[in-house]
């Protein structure tokens, strides 16, 4: 390499401003003898050329679409080397990310959406799997509510992956659980015995297709049940005094876990 003034070639700091990358980089670069400068100050000082310049955009632009530095080496210095066809392979693998970027981004889509409207379904379809009774603005009231609960985002995060299908699901399963308390509660059952505590069991199963549910957790909603006018007229539309019995067996079981039912709170 020759030497030369300034005025000859672009000093580092200029070329690193121009291409966008550090200097830090050029100097790897220069010392693995990827992108050597062609020229030198009096001083010793690194100085690029137009036609450095033109090698290192080069480098730039296929380090973009990822090639790495040894695949960028043979690329520029191999005589043989098929360039086309390394950037059409390239090519394929940057559609690729592309095809999952974009899956990615309706997936964070959903989930915004879900945060904020927490049912993804239309009104029809919400009649579809819950039946005529439902009401399609209760996920936005259940949002005024709790939204800004941890168990509103769980919710939201389970929402955000599930289509008319999944849902109906769950209807099913919530659906089989009310009709076999009702059936428990006219057949006897009592609070604390073994067929009581397996409903109460699984309640707490069903009820983790909306978000995990701790035995402290599951007392507090039994309360609700039985004081919240809409949650009781659910209940009580079933079986008169299904929320009470309900209640009971939640209590039941609570204590056999040694949790005190009147002074649980929701942990």
């Amino acid at each position: 390499m020759s030497d030369a003034t300034d005025a000859d070639g672009l000093p580092v700091g200029q070329v690193s401003a121009r291409l966008g990358v550090t200097v830090r980089a050029l100097h790897h670069w220069d010392e693995i003898g990827l992108a050597r400068p062609s020229m030198r100050t009096p001083a010793g000082y690194r100085l690029y050329t137009a036609g450095d310049l033109d090698r290192l955009h080069r480098i730039v632009v296929y380090r973009e679409l990822g090639l790495g530095l040894d695949r960028i080496r043979a690329v520029l210095d191999d005589a043989s080397a098929d360039v086309p066809g390394a950037l059409r392979v390239q090519r394929a693998q940057v559609e690729e990310r592309i095809d999952r970027l974009r899956q990615l981004g309706a997936g964070l889509a959903r989930m915004i959406e879900a945060h904020e409207r927490g049912l993804l379904l239309s009104a029809e379809e919400q009649a579809a799997v819950f039946g005529p009774q439902w009401d399609p603005e209760g996920p936005a009231l259940a949002r005024q509510r709790w939204g800004d609960t941890e168990q509103w985002r769980q919710y939201a995060e389970r929402s955000a992956s599930r289509g008319p299908e999944e849902w109906q699901a769950v209807a099913d399963a919530v659906a089989a659980l009310d009709r076999a308390l009702a059936d428990a509660m006219d057949a006897g059952v009592t609070p604390g015995s073994p067929e009581a505590n397996r409903l109460v069991e699984r309640h707490r199963e069903v009820f983790a297709s909306y978000f995990p549910l701790t035995r402290q957790m599951q007392v507090c909603l039994g309360r609700m049940y039985e004081a919240d006018p809409a949650f009781a007229a659910h209940y009580d539309g079933i079986r008169t005094g299904l929320a009470t019995w309900f209640r009971h067996i939640v209590d039941a079981d609570a204590r056999a876990h040694g949790i005190d039912p009147d002074t649980a709170v929701w942990q």
